[in-house]
């Protein structure tokens, strides 16, 4: 009966075993079909066309480029390789300025052909409207007719995911507010938590750590969005007044609230990696007469130097996966940042701020779930170099 019931928990803890792998595979599968999909878009939202005149020479016009020209940033054909004449740009509710009402049509039927006939007659323009307006006898170009690409995305820098006639799902701007963020949080947090697990492993009283230890776990469990509304109350005001700045929600805000949030997780693994250190090693290089700071510098330290880079390491995956805090004291600005003291937006963030209202199968969706795979990566590299520094030890 012993046997039986062994063999009845052993194949219980492998079915769930597998179960979760499975679900995990899953989950990454359709993670990355999700996001794959957005380079089957058209660079031009979906449903809408963009065209010219037939004699214009521009054959082709890159997503950054079409937005460029309806923000007017564009205004010369010279610009984009034709001709030295200025753009005249077309947006589909601009049409009653082109045409009557008689022209149009009592239930805008003529629609079509007024649209065939005004980019007949305008050597100039560039036309954006819906393609149900679309002539069958179009004498026309239509141009922008590629998909997005992945130079688009992985090599763009800017993030309108919105914009029109092209959005814009530049990926560069939300890397490197991610990568400031992050490596800002872990130099904070760095000096800070080594500091406390050396204390707490080779100088506290055993009195002192029965009480830092449970704070310091205290810290792990407190919600993320009250790291973020401390930041809001305390942080913020306190970056913008100390640097002078217009408004403090900044990567450097961000950095602070993440060091804080970080630290629980490098101090634990810090500390226990310490202890760990064989109280012999300890013991010969006082029998030596090395100081207790001589031990611990020389000895301690780098015994444990593969569980403290686990712990930085976990402390930098805690701060790149961080959503709400980050969302709270950052700014929330898709742009590069040149410095900590600047708005930024990190992927988390973006993902819960727009997710919501993306879409469902639409390209903004499906870039948020690229996005969502970029974070899967980073966090699949920083947890295979973990595994890797804490098994260098023992090769």
């Amino acid at each position: 009966m012993k046997r039986f019931i062994e063999y009845l928990v052993e194949g219980a803890l492998k079915i769930s075993g597998s179960i979760t792998s499975i679900t995990i595979l899953l989950i990454i599968i359709f993670l990355f079909k999700e996001g794959s999909g957005l380079f089957k878009n058209p660079v031009v939202e979906e449903g809408y066309v963009l065209t010219v005149n037939r004699d214009n020479p521009v054959e082709h016009i890159t997503s950054f480029q079409i937005k460029e020209i309806y923000d007017e940033n564009i205004t010369n054909w010279k610009e984009l390789g034709g001709i030295d004449s200025p753009i005249l740009v077309f947006r589909f509710g601009d049409l009653e300025n082109y045409f009557s009402p008689e022209e149009l049509g009592q239930e805008y039927e003529n629609i079509p052909q007024c649209l065939n006939t005004l980019i007949n007659r305008e050597k100039n323009i560039i036309a954006f409207f819906p393609e149900l307006y679309l002539p069958k006898d179009f004498s026309g170009k239509q141009i922008a007719k590629e998909k997005i690409s992945p130079v688009d995305f992985f090599g763009g820098k800017e993030w309108y995911p919105t914009a029109q006639p092209a959005a814009q799902f530049g990926l560069i701007p939300l890397l490197l507010g991610t990568l400031w963020v992050s490596i800002g949080a872990i130099l904070l947090a760095l000096p800070f938590g080594i500091s406390v697990a050396i204390y707490m492993a080779e100088l506290a009283s055993k009195q002192m750590r029965s009480i830092l230890k449970p704070l310091i776990e205290l810290l792990a469990g407190i919600p993320s969005v009250v790291f973020g509304f401390f930041g809001l109350v305390i942080i913020v005001p306190l970056v913008q007044k100390t640097f002078n700045l217009p408004v403090g929600e900044t990567a450097l805000s961000g950095s602070i609230v993440l060091a804080i949030m970080a630290l629980p997780t490098i101090i634990t693994v810090a500390e226990d990696a310490l202890k760990n250190t064989p109280r012999a090693m300890k013991e010969a290089s006082l029998a030596l007469g090395a100081t207790q700071w001589q031990t611990i510098y020389k000895v301690v330290i780098p015994y444990s130097i593969s569980g403290i880079t686990s712990a930085i390491v976990l402390g930098v995956g805690r701060a790149i996966g961080e959503t709400m805090a980050v969302l709270m004291v950052t700014g929330n600005a898709a742009i590069i940042p040149h410095t900590l003291l600047e708005p930024v937006r990190t992927i988390p963030a973006t993902i819960a701020a727009e997710l919501g209202e993306a879409p469902s199968g639409g390209a903004h969706y499906q870039a948020l779930f690229a996005l969502g795979a970029i974070l899967f990566l980073i966090t699949l590299i920083l947890s295979i170099s973990v595994e890797y520094i804490s098994n260098k030890k023992n090769k």
